[in-house]
């Protein structure tokens, strides 16, 4: 089984001018702009199921989604996708938002980016939200690491303040995204030794010498033993394939060196990771 945790969605209406311009550097290659609910789901043929989110980063990021683009596209493709909730705890009404998303859309997790809406996982807006997942069993996916978008601090990127709110909130489900690059191997010591905190890989491969050192890292550490360390894509910033691939072929770069190796068993327990097993109380409960 193959799940990608980590898959974003909106409708053409959400992508602001903000979006095609800071995204222009984001990476080598293409990064496509439409990401709607058909289109995610013909680039997910590739996988068994899908987590997806919308994004509320309209000043940042450029994309200004809401949790019913979410929500209608799991009513449509219910065997496909699992959706989590947007947070920004700048809006008056974050919490009304993050209640009718779960209660009402049937959402199953929720998803925050500090870097992006301007808020430390250790600002006190978020206590709700803590407070909330670990009443309903949900999951936070936190963006972590750095980001494309101007007038962003690195300092919310930085994953050190996570293990605050996963000592304060033991019940509390954390996924730090993206290996928290640059910044991966304070992300892996903090998942290893915290059980309530997790890391996935998507976006990351494409810059290659940096995903190898991540995942030898991630292997030295041993979080890739634990069931500790996801995979994902961040559609449409990298497709299925290219994500698969390029995990795969991770040491093509040190062959023929006395570098070490990413193991195939590595490789094996991060591409067949199963999030539903591990990121809800008892298992996934939809």
């Amino acid at each position: 089984m193959i799940v990608d945790c980590h898959v974003n969605i909106w409708d053409p209406e959400h992508v602001r001018p903000r979006y095609v311009s800071g995204t222009s550097m984001a990476r080598h290659g293409t990064i496509g702009t439409v990401a709607d609910a058909d289109t995610v789901y013909e680039a997910m043929a590739g996988v068994d199921k899908a987590i997806i989110f919308s994004l509320r980063y309209h000043d940042s990021a450029g994309i200004d989604g809401n949790d019913e683009v979410t929500a209608r596209a799991v009513a449509k493709y219910p065997d496909k996708f699992i959706g989590f909730a947007a947070v920004d705890p700048r809006r008056p009404d974050a919490m009304d938002l993050l209640t009718h998303a779960v209660e009402d859309l049937k959402l199953k997790g929720a998803k925050f980016g500090s870097i992006y809406n301007g808020v430390s996982v250790l600002d006190p807006r978020m206590t709700p939200v803590y407070e909330y997942c670990v009443r309903h069993n949900l999951p936070l996916t936190l963006h972590m690491g750095t980001t494309f978008a101007e007038g962003t601090s690195n300092r919310l990127g930085r994953p050190d303040d996570v293990e605050d709110i996963a000592q304060r909130y033991p019940d509390l489900k954390l996924i730090m995204a993206h290996l928290a690059h640059p910044w991966m191997e304070d992300c892996i010591t903090i998942c290893r030794r915290n059980p309530n905190v997790f890391t996935e890989i998507s976006a990351i491969f494409y810059r290659p010498w940096q995903f190898w050192n991540g995942l030898i890292a991630a292997q030295e550490y041993r979080i890739t033993e634990r069931n500790k360390i996801f995979w994902g894509t961040d559609f449409p910033f990298a497709t299925v394939e290219e994500s698969i691939e390029a995990l795969r072929t991770v040491n093509r770069f040190v062959e023929g060196t006395a570098m070490p190796r990413v193991s195939q068993e590595t490789i094996d327990n991060i591409l067949y990771s199963n999030p539903l097993e591990h990121w809800w109380h008892g298992g996934y409960p939809g």
